[in-house]
């Protein structure tokens, strides 16, 4: 086991308690995760605590994770974004985020591409076609799994608006996967 070793191989060196291991996936997954939660929540301490819930997680229950079930990256991706999810109901705030204004200056990683493709296959695909607006609401409320009410939050948008833009985009993501 080490840097070479993938992230399957490190998660049962983790669960046979081997510290190294998750300091190899802590090294490796950290970084990508802070990105992604960061353009979720624009409190820096939120996301280092989710983040570190995260890994906690991970070492606690790095034995119920099974390779044959899926990618060991969107497998910690799953953990990382329910402790962001929990740490945003637990506020009962929104914290600030970027705009839509602003969400131009803002380009999609090669790991959320990747993550995309992974997690969803051909519907990585058709969210990806997705106007930014629908493809926000669709994936706060469906993909991040936060209600009506907290997306409209984070977005900064009314309910309705919310509501507005996930039927759309399940409409126009039934036409792109027909």
């Amino acid at each position: 086991m080490g840097p070479a070793s993938d992230d399957a191989e490190l998660l049962a060196a983790a669960a046979a308690r081997r510290t190294d291991a998750l300091r190899l996936l802590h090294q490796r997954h950290a970084p990508w995760l802070r990105v992604r939660l960061a353009r979720r929540c624009a409190d820096p301490d939120m996301v280092d605590d989710a983040i570190q819930d995260t890994f906690v997680a991970v070492w606690r229950d790095a034995h119920r994770y099974r390779a044959a079930e899926g990618e060991a990256a969107a497998w910690i991706w799953t953990i990382a974004i329910r402790r962001l999810i929990s740490a945003l109901r637990r506020t009962g705030t929104a914290p600030s985020v970027t705009s839509f204004d602003d969400a131009h200056l803002v380009t999609e990683s090669a790991e959320d591409a990747v993550l995309v493709g992974v997690e969803h296959g051909d519907l990585g695909t058709a969210i990806a076609r997705l106007s930014p607006e629908l493809r926000a609401a669709i994936q706060a409320t469906v993909l991040d799994g936060l209600t009506v009410r907290e997306a409209a939050r984070l977005l900064g948008v009314p309910e309705g608006t919310v509501k507005t833009r996930v039927m759309r985009a399940k409409a126009r993501l039934r036409g792109y996967l027909a």
